[in-house]
């Protein structure tokens, strides 16, 4: 009777984590859309900055935009290898996880 109860629970929470999960997930997936988005943007702004570039004045402000759209590179990269480290836990696998060979007999 016990052990009903257990099993009953660990599988109510699986379930409960398992949702969760799931919804990390997309929440991530919109997350690196919109971090894309955004980095477009940047990429986009830098372009049309760059017509300017003669100006003197305007050359620390390419530098930042230029370090900006690096850094949401970077975030967004990260954003997508978080996905990809919950995708793989959901799915079971360990992260970092290599199955080795079965030794010979």
């Amino acid at each position: 009777m016990a052990e009903e109860i257990i099993i009953k629970q660990l599988l109510r929470n699986d379930v409960i984590l398992q949702k969760k999960m799931t919804d990390l997930t997309i929440a991530i997936i919109s997350l690196t859309k919109r971090v894309d988005n955004l980095v477009g943007i940047f990429e986009e702004a830098a372009k049309n900055v760059t017509s300017f570039s003669e100006n003197e004045e305007l050359k620390p402000l390419l530098t930042r935009l230029d370090s900006l759209a690096e850094q949401n590179r970077t975030i967004s990269k990260g954003l997508i290898l978080l996905e990809q480290y919950i995708r793989d836990r959901q799915s079971g696998i360990q992260p970092g996880f290599r199955p080795r060979p079965l030794p010979r007999m």
